[in-house]
């Protein structure tokens, strides 16, 4: 018996899964804990994958993937979920993958976000750019910290989204939230619109291109609190990436205006918890005067530095992050080495670490990790390591 759309979401929702895919030639596959699994279910069909998709693809997408091979919607799966959804053609044939959007926006305990960045959302103005390639919960960080202007600041708070993933109730703020082709044509017309509506905080989903970071950066400079996000990873790329973006004979005026608007960059990563789940690591830059200096002069292979002596000021390094974790037996080694900015600093400081302890926490796994990691064949399967001990309960 065919397998329907409404039979996957629901199992969906009652797994937990972040996302599922739909494929021809394999069973429909959801992915737990950053791990693949099939669903019990008959191998899809061409005939099957498009039948799936018209079931929740409104017809307006269906003509853009006719059109241009791939689209993006948002789905409300009755009260239970939300979906951010992407079809698109491979091979002659249609393929979907949709992302499970949690209906209860988390606290900063939740998402183990620092407390220190609720001081940094009280700015009256500034740049906030929270980075991190696809899936590392950029959205969910995002949504957290405009819930929490919403519960305490009076304000007006607009956001251009592709979809709209978390609804934002109007609560000591009002919202405005506008979806890309829906309500509004582009990033950079949302913006440029919005700085007439009387906003107060702007969220743009995606800095995507030279328009939209321009208006971001200039939408920081006259007074309002901009947050964006960048696929990239680390204070020191998420810079180069911006100024990189303009022409060469704009990029000193461009550093002049990131130094004096940006308030802080948050990047992150996800990966498995022990004993099951995810869990999230950050680095986070907080302006200062010297990380103003670095970044107006260039010289932004500096900025790790600073982020490192910044602890007073709620800065961290996303290894000093990992480390953390690991040392909390919260995450694998594995999963530090993977997540890890700088992996050789890492593993020096992880094995002078272990000559000094004796045995170690996670001991089952040192000689499997140490003979997969530095194999040919690189690191092992995450979500395969996280299992391997998961059962184990963590010692106090």
């Amino acid at each position: 018996m065919a397998v329907t759309m409404v039979q996957l979401l629901d199992f969906m929702v009652a797994q937990g899964a972040s996302d599922l895919h739909v494929a021809v030639g394999r069973k429909p596959t959801i992915r737990k804990s950053d791990s693949l699994k099939d669903v019990n279910a008959p191998e899809l069909t061409p005939a099957d994958t498009v039948r799936l998709l018209k079931e929740i693809c409104p017809e307006k997408n269906l003509k853009e993937l006719q059109e241009v091979g791939s689209t993006d919607w948002g789905y409300a799966h009755g009260d239970k979920a939300r979906f951010r959804c992407a079809g698109f053609k491979q091979k002659n044939v249609v393929g979907m993958v949709l992302r499970q959007i949690p209906n209860k926006l988390l606290s900063f305990d939740q998402i183990g976000l620092p407390e220190t960045v609720k001081r940094l959302l009280d700015r009256p103005r500034g740049l906030i750019l929270v980075t991190g390639p696809t899936g590392s919960g950029k959205t969910t960080t995002l949504a957290t910290m405009i819930d929490y202007i919403n519960t305490n600041n009076d304000c007006h708070i607009i956001t251009v989204e592709d979809p709209i993933e978390y609804y934002h109730s109007h609560k000591k703020s009002i919202v405005t939230q506008r979806e890309l082709h829906n309500d509004v044509p582009s990033f950079s017309e949302g913006l440029r619109r919005a700085l007439r509506q009387d906003p107060d905080v702007i969220l743009v989903g995606e800095m995507r291109d030279l328009e939209t970071i321009g208006s971001a950066i200039t939408a920081a400079e006259t007074g309002h609190l901009v947050f964006g996000t960048l696929h990239t990873t680390g204070a020191t790329r998420t810079v180069d990436r911006i100024v990189d973006a303009f022409p060469t004979n704009q990029q000193e005026q461009v550093r002049a205006q990131l130094a004096v608007s940006i308030i802080s960059i948050i990047s992150q990563a996800i990966m498995p918890k022990v004993g099951g789940g995810l869990i999230a690591a950050f680095e986070i830059m907080v302006s200062t005067s010297a990380v103003e200096n670095l970044i107006r002069e260039a010289k932004t292979y500096q900025l790790n530095s600073v982020i490192q002596t910044g602890k007073k000021e709620g800065m961290i390094l996303l290894d000093d992050y990992l480390w953390d974790l690991y040392m909390a037996q919260k995450i694998t080694r594995l999963e530090m080495f993977r997540k890890s900015s700088n992996i050789k600093d890492v593993r020096e400081k992880f094995d002078k670490w272990k000559q000094g302890k004796g045995k170690l926490w996670d001991e089952a796994l040192v000689a499997e990790e140490e003979a997969k990691f530095g194999g040919a064949g690189g690191p092992p399967p995450a979500a395969a390591a996280a299992a391997a001990i998961s059962a184990r309960k963590p010692q106090a």
